[in-house]
């Protein structure tokens, strides 16, 4: 019988205090730990393990890695920073906060897991993501990530030329069906109770886009449980192989209440995540943010470019502080007269 080992079975908490701990272990998380773990830094990834992109079958758009299915990219990513000193652990973190400074006044913070195994470091990169909310249509969940799409980008191309029907949630549905429509000529905008005033359906028209105004019900599916399109609330189904949908987008807090981060709203609510400045940089000393829990638009490339800033930015505090410490330790050494 073949035995299935989990990818992080080699790597357990170190004992002591580590320079980062890395909270995520997407593309930002890994990317982030991998500069740092270069730097010679002692890094740990918290990895939960349920990446946003779980359900599709390849990334797109990252140059080099496009058509590789996400677990293959999550695999490498891991490989790569234990292969410098890195370690990836498996668990789900139920707190992180703010401990007592060092003897030296350097920062510390305390993350907490949720089986109880607790870790030390001087400085914290938060990339945990984001998770996509779905309207409450019956049958939309199951085929998300497949059929049911969010990005033109990410999905586009595999599905050209194809019936897309859009499921408008708002404003930005509006711009969606736009970059949809460069995909398909056979595009339906499904309103779902959102407005469309005169202007954009003037526009649409001119595009061929048909509208919808009838509530959808439910999505239909063939016999194959494979999606066929949508159903009305008049009865009435309209044939689709695709539905794209502009989710809202939350960023995965859990755990990171104590933290005491910002948070910001997109417009039309349209999603809130972290607020950050410059290289990821937050309002709490000592915790950066990078990836889809700060950029909620940010594709695989763009998290994983992020998570390289934060990690340099990290790491240049880091040196600073290191030296800070030296002086002060020959300072207190030096004999007087």
């Amino acid at each position: 019988m073949a035995v299935t080992t989990s990818p992080f079975a080699s790597d357990v908490l170190p004992e002591g205090t580590v320079d980062v701990v890395v909270i995520g272990g997407g593309a930002a998380g890994l990317n982030g730990a991998l500069m740092l773990a270069r730097s010679r830094r002692s890094v740990v990834v918290i990895d939960s393990g349920s990446p946003r992109n779980a359900p599709a079958e390849a990334v797109h758009g990252f140059v080099v890695l496009d058509g590789t299915p996400p677990s293959e990219i999550l695999r490498r990513g891991r490989e790569q920073v234990r292969q410098y000193g890195g370690r990836v652990v498996s668990g789900e973190v139920a707190s992180a906060e703010s401990a007592d400074p060092a003897k030296d006044g350097d920062l510390r913070f305390t993350v907490t897991l949720a089986d109880g195994r607790s870790i030390s470091a001087r400085r914290v990169l938060v990339a945990t993501g984001l998770k996509d909310v779905l309207p409450k249509v019956p049958g939309l969940a199951e085929h998300w990530g497949r059929s049911v799409v969010h990005c033109p980008y990410c999905h586009g191309w595999e599905v050209r030329d194809e019936p897309i029907g859009i499921l408008a949630t708002g404003a930005a549905s509006v711009h969606h069906a736009l970059l949809f429509r460069q995909l398909t000529e056979d595009l339906t905008y499904f309103t779902h109770g959102t407005l469309l005033d005169e202007d954009t359906r003037a526009r649409f028209t001119a595009r061929g886009i048909r509208i919808v105004d009838t509530p959808v019900q439910e999505v239909a599916n063939h016999q194959d449980g494979t999606l066929a399109g949508v159903r009305l609330t008049d009865g009435q189904v309209v044939t689709r192989s695709v539905l794209a949908v502009a989710t809202r987008m939350e960023a995965r807090t859990e755990g990171l209440d104590g933290l005491k981060l910002p948070m910001q709203d997109l417009p039309d609510n349209m999603g809130r995540g972290f607020a950050t400045g410059m290289a990821g940089t937050t309002e709490v000393p000592g915790v950066w943010v990078a990836g889809n829990a700060t950029d909620l638009a940010a594709q695989v490339g763009a998290s994983a470019a992020a998570g390289a800033l934060a990690a340099s930015h990290i790491n240049a505090v880091l040196a600073t502080a290191d030296t800070d410490a030296a002086l002060a330790a020959a300072q207190d050494e030096t004999p007087t007269a």
